[in-house]
């Protein structure tokens, strides 16, 4: 069984397998059932199911949290 992985809107994954267009990076756009992702490269947006997304997921290359946490802290 895969464990599920804690993502939120706004981060930015890397995939098992990059996009077409090269690209490896990808923004999560909707959470839910199924998760929304944005490639960072041509701007394409798909939807893969929960299941497949967490098979796919290969690590977080930036999270939201921290840069809201930088914004806060600089102020």
């Amino acid at each position: 069984m895969v464990d599920v992985v804690p993502i939120e809107l706004g981060d930015v994954v890397k995939l098992k397998k990059p996009h077409p267009c090269g690209a490896n990076e990808w923004e999560v756009t909707k959470l839910g059932m199924d998760i929304g992702l944005k490639c960072l490269g041509c701007g394409r947006k798909v939807r893969l199911l929960r299941y497949d997304f967490d098979r796919r997921f290969r690590g977080f290359l930036k999270r939201f949290n921290d840069q809201e946490n930088n914004k806060q802290s600089k102020s």
